[in-house]
């Protein structure tokens, strides 16, 4: 059990989302990294799918009211259990009463990453509602009473199948699977609908010119900030589904990418939309900073997909071959 001692703003329980729902128009929800959350599960020999808590804004802190062994990854942050530095994508074993601190994240030098995930042996014990456990805050539901987690709420973890890999370490994502254009992150795009509905000066820019993430982003969509896009003509558009990754643009043409929170319709034309294997991306870069996006085919989305498959399969083999020597 975890009690929280402090935390920012909308620290929330999240697994990789709520898959089949969207035709009773419920949203996926889920972690807005889930290579960071998959990892720090197989770490602890979790399913990669198990819950843990997503922390987007610090400090945060908790403390254990049981001996437990824990996982950080996504942000490199500044993360302490007691006075004792715990190094990023490692886990750790930590003993009743102990209290782990997170502080702001070091900006890294090839992605400036922004959310952190606490991954717990056995995963957050929270009910699963149309099966996941993730917060969906909009509906409020899942996750602790479908709510941000606040001071005070306690949190049980689940039965832990394995025993964890204390002090066995990952190379992050961003590290291994780097992707830049002109020093900026980037994110590779599939052209929507709606695409050719934009003059070509506007559609060169959105691929040319960076895109800044506003204050007005949250995990339901990143609002952007760059040269605005202009129709053809206007576009009259009844609601239609949508899904995160989407990329619509409102009448004042500065787009909107939705993320793991999205609303399951909208009726803005979609430009593009984001790869499912770079949201993760997309959903640790910092408001303020900048983004590049990068055209791609179907082929190539289906290709950067197996990549990130790749890598998770390689973190399974690591853990598996640590197993093996430890006996």
């Amino acid at each position: 059990m975890i009690e929280i001692l402090s935390t920012g703003a909308l620290a929330t329980v999240q697994d990789l989302g709520r898959a089949g729902a969207l035709r009773w128009g419920v949203g996926t929800a889920g972690a807005m990294d889930p290579l960071a959350l998959a990892a720090g599960n197989i770490l602890l020999g979790n399913d990669e799918g198990a819950a843990g808590v997503e922390v987007p804004v610090f400090p945060f802190r908790v403390r254990f009211g049981a001996d437990t062994a824990l996982a950080i990854t996504g942000a490199d942050v500044d993360a302490r259990l007691d006075e004792q530095p715990l190094l990023p994508w490692v886990a750790v074993q930590a003993r009743a009463g102990q209290v782990l601190h997170l502080s702001l994240p070091r900006r890294g030098a090839v992605w400036p990453a922004s959310r952190a995930y606490l991954c717990l042996a056995g995963g957050v014990d929270v009910p699963a509602v149309l099966g996941s456990r993730s917060t969906q805050l909009r509906g409020a539901f899942g996750g602790l009473d479908g709510r941000a987690l606040r001071q005070g709420d306690t949190l049980r973890a689940g039965a832990a199948d394995r025993q964890p890999l204390a002090g066995l370490g990952l190379v992050p994502p961003a590290l291994a699977m780097p992707l830049q254009v002109d020093g900026l992150p980037a994110v590779r795009v599939l052209p929507a609908a709606e695409y050719t509905h934009y003059t070509e000066a506007s559609r060169a820019a959105f691929w040319a010119e960076p895109w800044k993430i506003t204050a007005q982003s949250d995990r339901y969509g990143y609002r952007l900030d760059g040269r605005p896009l202009e129709a053809l003509a206007a576009i009259e558009m009844r609601s239609h589904g949508i899904v995160p990754g989407v990329i619509q643009v409102p009448p004042g043409g500065q787009p909107i990418v939705q993320m793991r929170d999205a609303q399951p319709s909208g009726g803005y034309p979609k430009l593009g939309t984001v790869i499912e294997a770079d949201l993760w991306r997309l959903g640790q870069a910092p408001v303020g900073s900048r983004v590049r996006f990068v055209e791609c085919d179907w082929d190539s989305a289906l290709a950067a997909l197996a990549e990130t498959r790749r890598w998770l399969d390689e973190v399974h083999r690591l853990v598996g071959l640590q197993r093996l020597q430890r006996g």
